[in-house]
């Protein structure tokens, strides 16, 4: 197929060639009609002599021949390796004495999957899913974060001072808890991952899902303590709500709010240095704010997780 910019479609090379070959124009005289340099017009022309309509196709740039390609016996240690221990290209290529970039060549000219499409302890492509509606599961996790000492940490005293400081600093429990559809967060920092501390943040979550339109269903989990217990469990039932739990170490069945973790850190948690832990914890809503009304989603082709969600309160501010 031509490109975007191409000055001759397969039908305008067809018209060009004949020009040439049957009506006798001169190529300057072609060229200058069709647009074309007098050289391309040459071509056409020869092409159509030789091959009649059939030469006016774009033709493979693939050469006839590619004497330096990766021998094929390389290439099936190649895919072995990958198939039974699942490295990347970096320690396939140092265990088989190769070029990182060859081995990627290798991998991608077979359309082996990327490994953050695999699942590490099958193998097997990892299926990506999203419920149909709001409220149809919520995924909820706890991050664990080191507090930032009074007067900032290693990224503003240096890693020297920075841990000597660091001491003591303890750590604040990020409960967050995001619709599997509409991407949409309630998170929250707080002192501990305790039954009581997990359970208070799902009932004040539960409230904001509601006010925003949003109907729960079921809830998933990992296998924490807390969402083993009684508390967490009544709490749940009395709303009518289905408690999901991921299956032992595998952390990626809860892989939305996973996501949203390492986002949180990136954009919010690291994103500069802080001189104190409230400072961190004073621009947290502001964060939050952003990422469910204003900051494109990849998964929501660039939309806002307010996007899904229209009785959500303020979404245009």
């Amino acid at each position: 197929m031509p490109h975007r910019n191409a000055p001759l479609t397969e039908t305008g090379r067809l018209r060009l060639a004949r020009c040439v070959v049957e009506d006798g124009w001169p190529l300057r005289r072609a060229a200058e009609r069709f647009q074309v340099s007098p050289t391309t017009a040459q071509r056409w022309a020869d092409r159509y002599r030789t091959h009649g309509e059939a030469g006016m196709r774009d033709l493979s740039s693939r050469p006839h021949t590619s004497p330096r390609r990766t021998p094929t016996r390389t290439e099936r240690r190649i895919i072995k390796v990958r198939i039974l221990r699942r490295w990347g290209p970096a320690r396939i290529a140092g265990l088989l004495h190769l070029v990182p970039s060859t081995v990627h060549r290798v991998l991608t000219r077979y359309g082996l999957a990327r490994l953050t499409h695999l699942d590490r302890a099958t193998g097997r492509v990892i299926r990506r899913y999203e419920r149909e509606r709001p409220g149809e599961l919520v995924h909820v996790d706890i991050k664990k974060l080191g507090n930032i000492p009074n007067g900032g940490g290693h990224k503003v005293l240096g890693r020297q001072e920075g841990r000597s400081k660091r001491r003591g600093a303890g750590y604040s429990y990020i409960h967050t808890a995001v619709d599997d559809h509409s991407r949409l967060a309630d998170s929250e920092i707080l002192t501990d991952e305790r039954k009581e501390t997990a359970t208070a943040f799902w009932t004040r979550a539960h409230a904001f899902f509601t006010q925003a339109g949003i109907t729960v269903e079921r809830v998933l989990t990992d296998n924490g303590y807390c969402y083993r217990s009684r508390d967490w469990r009544n709490v749940l039932a009395e709303a009518g709500i289905t408690h999901k739990r991921t299956r032992p170490y595998r952390p990626q069945t809860n892989g939305k709010v996973e996501r949203l973790n390492r986002t949180l850190l990136d954009e919010w948690a690291y994103a500069r240095p802080y001189r104190s832990e409230q400072e961190r914890r004073d621009v947290f809503p502001e964060w939050l704010h952003t990422y469910n009304h204003h900051r494109g989603h990849t998964a929501l082709k660039g939309q806002p997780p307010a996007s899904r969600v229209p009785n959500l309160t303020g979404q245009y501010t």
